[in-house]
């Protein structure tokens, strides 16, 4: 597959320094976080609402993964290819461009009528979530150039990103249940409209930088990485001997297998593999895709979990997610602290063993599991392990990294996020599948429908959890496998940052 390279005499243009962008700082800032604030909730405010959408669109109970990976999958998958759009564009056109495809989507998804529309307009959704979310970190480097001013920023679009989780997840509760599900994306309408207007106000444009579209690199990452999703899902639903999830995997095998040679090829890759040529950052990496299938298992079965068995109303159920997402960010501060003395591989080991043993206490909860004596438990030490672990991979994957390689290896630092939490999932999923089954025909004695409904989602829902710990397990084991830094580096990167 060829690239396509782009340049233009408006590339070697300076930019436009606006005076109301220079004199406008604190508008400038509103824009960009707010455009963060958008893309972080996303997710979350669409996993309260959805056992609404599973009654009111039929979809399958694994079926309904699909709400989140194919926002997950079009995201990931075509961030890098978003980055590079944002330096050949400009950071605010690709902004705009971005902003108004998520828009548009969004208002699409609000008016759904099938679980078809909607999962297309959720993919659309990441494919604008891709061009816009990468122009928020550059927006803010060029607008915000003294060490002062772009730390009060950076600190406030950390606390943003943390504090999304929760807000998220109590946004989706209080819309779905004061108006409806459609409004977990119909709420994105007007907070886009009002960036569309407001960034050609305040924020001027950043200058051009000629550059190689990656395209083939981008479209069989994404396409691979959704066959390979389908073919788990497909199997939850069908087997593993159907045809059509044979053919998924066949298709994911060599779309991937082109990607890798793409890659090696290519002039501007989209993914530099020479990342991986490091074992700390490889193993960085795979633990960053276990960590992620875990905990985006956690909060799709759970949510389920409490609304559908414990008749939690949507509002409910966003609040009890709160504390998990405290600790998240406590967690996050304490880690961040320890970093310097305890390093990050001790940091990741212990992050990945607290997540673990939550997730085992998950396991064994039962149809009448009460929130404050089975819930409450396993989510603080979830929380806890949570906010742990993401601050000692994070630096692990950003140690050594030469200066002219931070911005892609940030950048596939995200995508592994979004691909670790899509494919994690459908993996989940086709556990829950198997488990769910294997459960309708060991039902107890003396259950009404009700009782048997429940009790077959419990099983299906511990049955993933236990398979979430495993995961984490697995990073355990990959900490043992990192080298130890020569010569005090990774201690002098955590003390660093």
């Amino acid at each position: 597959m060829s690239e396509e390279t782009v340049t233009s005499p408006a590339s070697r243009r300076r930019p436009h320094q606006g005076g109301s962008a220079n004199r406008r700082p604190g508008a400038v800032l509103a824009i960009v976080l707010a455009l963060q604030t958008m893309l972080i909730l996303d997710v979350n405010v669409v996993n309260i609402a959805l056992p609404d959408l599973k009654e009111a669109l039929d979809f399958t109970p694994t079926g309904l993964s699909w709400v989140l990976s194919s926002y997950l999958l079009t995201f990931g998958g075509l961030l890098l290819l978003g980055g590079r759009a944002g330096d050949v564009l400009g950071h605010r056109r690709g902004m705009l461009v971005g902003v108004t495809v998520f828009t548009l989507a969004s208002l699409l998804g609000g008016l759904a009528d099938s679980a078809g529309t909607l999962l297309a307009a959720r993919a659309l959704q990441g494919v604008g979530a891709a061009v816009a979310a990468p122009t928020v970190l550059a927006l803010i480097a060029t607008h915000f150039t003294d060490g002062t001013s772009r730390a009060r920023a950076l600190g406030l679009y950390a606390a943003v990103s943390g504090s999304g989780a929760a807000v998220g997840l109590i946004g989706g509760g209080l819309l779905t249940d004061w108006l409806s599900w459609r409004w977990v994306l119909f709420i994105n309408v007007p907070i886009g409209v009002a960036l569309l207007i407001a960034a050609p106000m305040f924020i001027h444009e950043t200058e051009r930088k000629p550059a190689r579209f990656d395209l083939g690199g981008a479209l069989t990452s994404t396409v691979g990485t959704t066959a390979l999703v389908y073919g788990f899902i497909r199997a939850a639903e069908s087997g593993w001997s159907d045809i059509l999830t044979l053919g998924s995997f066949t298709l994911a095998l060599v779309l991937l297998a082109l990607f890798v040679f793409i890659e090696t090829h290519a002039k501007q890759p989209i993914t530099p593999l020479r990342l991986f040529a490091d074992r700390n950052r490889a193993t960085g990496y795979l633990s960053l895709l276990f960590v992620m299938a875990a905990g985006n298992a956690l909060f799709f079965f759970l949510t389920q979990f409490l609304q559908e068995v414990r008749g939690f109303t949507p509002i409910q159920a966003g609040l009890a997610f709160v504390p998990l997402a405290v600790l998240i960010l406590a967690a996050s501060s304490i880690a961040a602290k320890a970093l310097p003395k305890a390093g990050p591989r001790v940091l990741t080991a212990i992050g990945a063993a607290a997540i673990s043993v939550g997730l085992i206490w998950f396991a064994g909860i039962t149809p009448e599991a009460e929130y404050g004596s089975a819930l409450l438990g396993p989510m603080l030490v979830a929380g806890l392990g949570m906010g742990t672990l993401l601050v000692g991979v994070t630096t692990i994957l950003m140690s050594g990294v030469a200066p002219e390689e931070t911005g892609a290896a940030s950048g596939l630092l995200n995508v592994m996020q979004q691909i670790g939490g899509a494919l994690g999932l459908a993996i989940m999923v086709t556990v829950f599948g198997a488990a769910s089954r294997g459960a309708a025909d060991e039902v107890p004695a003396g259950l009404d429908a009700k009782g048997t409904s429940d009790f077959v989602l419990t099983e299906g829902v511990t049955t993933a959890f236990a398979w979430g710990a495993g995961f984490t397990a697995l990073t355990i084991l990959l900490t043992l496998l990192m080298r130890t830094a020569p010569s005090g580096a990774e201690k002098s990167d955590a003390e660093a940052g």
